[in-house]
């Protein structure tokens, strides 16, 4: 069966991709199951982590289902295939709490750009990751060559995608690609996850989005979700709901 599945350790929530008849390769009925995922965990206060991983031990994600968008028209590939995956990817790395990949196998095409989308990655040793999309005719298209481009240096993207050649995880640790390297990339994972048990949430949520702003990671939202956090604890903020509600005139002092 091939689905994505949450399920939880304590605070920390993980997905996994699980379609290994085909090296879990996403569907678009994946694609939309992650969505509403991500939708739930970001709502959902309890939740101090996400970790992103992959069913068995030969795959994390080796991109889309061939099958699936070989079936497409050119106007449905680019509308509908390509761009919703770039939202969804999207709003995995702007989720508001701390990613994780456990890059547990292969990740290529879509499955790097699934990684990428993360904040952190583990990666098993076995691991390789490749952009093999022009050996099929197709280009990157779920931000291979845009949010790639600020986590890998040029020539390896470069590399990857023009030559179709292979990164090991020795080497995607040494230009910091990975945080670890680790035989079993989910427990190390989980317990960098168990970490954040000593740290605010609050502060964390704060802090990444204040990082995504100084890299152009929907800097706009960015910028205006700070802005709310710092409007919204003061004085003039509860005199204003209380004017409204009560339909009177506002008192402002500026605290």
């Amino acid at each position: 069966m091939s689905e994505i599945t949450l399920s939880y350790d304590g605070p920390v929530a993980v997905l996994t991709v699980s379609n290994t008849a085909k090296l879990n390769a996403l569907t678009m009925a994946m694609l939309d199951a992650l969505d509403g995922y991500l939708s739930k965990i970001d709502r959902d206060p309890g939740t101090r982590a996400v970790i992103v991983t992959g069913a068995g031990e030969k795959a994390f994600c080796c991109g889309a289902d061939i099958a699936e968008w070989g079936a497409l028209s050119p106007a449905e590939f680019a509308r509908g295939w390509v761009r919703d995956g770039h939202r969804i990817f999207d709003r995995l790395a702007r989720l508001s709490k701390p990613t994780i990949a456990a890059v547990n196998g292969h990740a290529f095409g879509g499955g790097l750009e699934l990684a990428a989308a993360c904040d952190v990655r583990v990666m098993s040793p076995r691991a390789t990751l490749a952009l093999p999309e022009a050996k099929v005719g197709i280009v990157p298209g779920w931000s291979g060559t845009q949010r790639l481009m600020r986590l890998m240096p040029e020539p390896v993207v470069k590399e990857m995608a023009l030559f179709g050649r292979r990164i090991s995880a020795e080497r995607a640790l040494g230009f910091g690609f990975v945080a670890e390297v680790a035989d079993n990339a989910l427990g190390a994972a989980i317990q960098i996850a168990q970490d954040l048990a000593d740290i605010s949430p609050r502060a964390n949520e704060i802090t990444k989005a204040m990082i995504h702003a100084a890299v152009g990671e929907d800097r706009g939202a960015a910028i205006e979700a700070l802005g709310a956090a710092a409007a919204g604890p003061s004085a003039d903020r509860d005199e204003g709901v209380d004017a409204f509600l009560n339909k009177r005139s506002p008192d402002f002092t500026g605290q």
